[in-house]
């Protein structure tokens, strides 16, 4: 018998052979074939394969695509039928200004009575919001109907703030693990924000005005219910407790006030973006041009989680650069337009703009995470986004005046601004110590 350690001599006709049974090392030759064949998996193959990973990203990832999905269906419904682009806007920012005040406040039931218990009637309230809201379209409601009924879908969780808070229970501790997984989301982010309203405007206009809201719905519950369902990575509940609110807790304000400003950035450029597509002719392409910046973005978000190390620098000196480097970027935008006018040059350079975005997010929610007192993960980060819509709304409204009454190419300098006003407070107020 061959032992498993020593080579076997024998013969055969007049060759001398030896079968060598030792194992193959990584750093011997003999092995390099077996050893390519097991390489070690990259760093989001290994997220995945945390234990309960899979079945919660499935659920979490058909509830969050239709997050891109409502605002646009609910354009193209009250518009169509109505003929008032007016009203439609007036419609989805009333519903925004709701879900701002809505939302901490069911981030807080989550967090003080477990994800399942909340996220599941919250969601079948906004559902029935929005199916409020396609029949008092369709049957010719008064107009504020359709503002009551938007509201109703401020009820919504924040998915993406309570798949964070399964990320953070799961990998408590491992640095590097969680900078992969927020890296992870913030790319789903980007990915739902682009791909849900090409999705919609697909289905609102090749099929009926309804169909992207009820396609929208039924993504939304059904996702919602796949979510909850894996209660073996749902984050422990930790009661009432004595941490405070985490608008009081020491740091999280100068976040939150980099968050309106980044959110003035997202609006600004969204609006300007339509509006300078529509000076060239174009308007239909706004669209496309606008989802490159969210690949750039997406892109970013996925290289800096598997390529950036956590132990380089203090993380809020990480988030400065990631600033600046995003307003750096922002530049390219207002020099395409104003030096060529066209929007061939614009795309491009929309795409490079867009890969700051996903780095910055990725280092604000990391430092709202660890500045956030225990037990209090959803209402943070949902703080956090709440100060992003409320920043969107007053950037969509300041490229929309400057577009108008000056022109669209001055209005790129709108989120330029916003990214040095974010950039001046990071600065002065993000660092520990400071006020």
């Amino acid at each position: 018998m061959p032992q498993p350690n020593r080579p076997m001599f024998t013969t055969t006709a007049d060759a001398l052979v030896i079968v060598d049974f030792s194992p193959r090392g990584v750093g011997d030759p003999r092995g390099a074939h077996a050893s390519r064949r097991r390489r070690t998996p990259g760093p989001y193959r290994r997220l995945l394969a945390t234990p309960g990973a899979r079945a919660f990203t499935t659920g979490n990832l058909l509830a969050r695509l239709p997050m891109g999905m409502f605002s646009v269906s609910a354009v193209v419904m009250i518009a169509g039928t109505r003929g008032s682009y007016a009203l439609a806007g007036a419609v989805t920012a009333f519903g925004l200004a709701a879900t701002a005040v809505v939302a901490p406040w069911i981030a807080r039931l989550v967090d003080r009575h477990g994800q399942a218990k909340i996220a599941v009637p919250a969601t079948v309230l906004a559902a029935l919001g929005s199916l409020s809201l396609l029949l008092c379209v369709r049957l010719d409601a008064p107009a504020w109907t359709l503002f009551v009924s938007y509201a109703a879908t401020a009820t919504t969780p924040n998915l993406g703030g309570m798949s964070r808070a399964r990320w953070a229970h799961l990998l408590d501790g491992d640095e590097r693990a969680l900078h992969v997984a927020n890296s992870f989301e913030q790319a789903v982010d980007e990915a739902c924000f682009m791909l849900g309203p090409v999705l919609a405007a697909f289905l609102c206009t090749a099929l009926f005005p309804e169909a992207g809201t009820l396609t929208g719905v039924a993504l939304l519950v059904s996702g919602v219910l796949v979510f909850t369902a894996q209660r073996a990575t749902e984050p422990p509940v930790r009661g009432r407790g004595p941490a405070k609110a985490p608008f009081r807790a020491p740091g999280v304000p100068p976040l939150l006030a980099v968050c309106l400003a980044m959110g003035a950035v997202f609006g600004s450029m969204e609006v300007v973006t339509i509006a300078f597509a529509d000076a060239q002719g174009h308007r239909s392409a706004a669209g496309i041009v606008l989802a490159l910046q969210a690949t750039g973005s997406c892109a970013a978000g996925l290289v800096y989680g598997a390529t950036h190390r956590t132990g380089t620098g203090s993380l809020e000196d990480r988030y400065v650069w990631c600033i600046a480097a995003m307003t750096t970027l922002l530049t390219l935008p207002l020099l395409a337009a104003s030096l060529t006018g066209s929007l061939l040059a614009l795309a491009p350079a929309l795409l490079i703009a867009g890969m700051a975005t996903a780095p910055t997010m990725v280092t604000g929610m990391t430092l709202i995470q660890r500045r956030t007192p225990p037990g209090r993960l959803n209402e943070g980060m949902t703080l956090a986004v709440t100060g992003l819509l409320g920043g969107i709304a007053c950037g969509s409204a300041a490229g929309g005046w400057t577009a108008e009454h000056v022109s669209p190419v001055a209005g790129y300098g709108i989120p330029v601004t916003a990214a040095a006003t974010a950039l001046m407070t990071a600065l002065t107020c993000t660092r520990p110590g400071r006020p």
